[in-house]
């Protein structure tokens, strides 16, 4: 008899390391547009790039998962929890699940959002 158990990890794909070198080039501004897309799927996480026109906004809504945001380039209002921060490049945000909130461009913006699964 031969045994042909087998361990979870013989299972499964091998492990990789994922890296992208420059997210800016990833999306572009867009003239009176909201522009989406997904640049990254990894375990327990999704990458989704942003850019807004100025005065452009994504209103208010909620995630189904927590979420960080952070500011690529320009200057965005963001709104959530009956806060407003001013958010540019260098600053990151964190929002819980389910907290309602809103993205306002003051002037053309990229933004970086992860939705971390549970």
């Amino acid at each position: 008899m031969t045994d042909e158990t087998t361990t979870a990890a013989e299972n499964t794909e091998p492990m990789v390391m994922e890296f992208i070198d420059d997210l800016n080039p990833l999306v572009e501004v867009q003239p009176e547009a909201t522009v989406s897309r997904t640049v990254m799927q990894v375990e327990g996480a999704n990458v989704v790039l942003f850019s807004f026109d100025k005065g452009q906004e994504l209103s208010e809504h909620t995630a189904a998962m927590p979420v960080l945001v952070q500011c690529l380039e320009g200057h965005l209002k963001v709104t959530g929890g009956g806060k407003t921060v001013d958010l540019k490049p260098g600053g990151i945000l964190h929002f819980p699940t389910h907290l309602p909130h809103a993205v306002y461009a003051e002037k053309a913006s990229k933004m970086m959002l992860i939705m971390m699964r549970h």
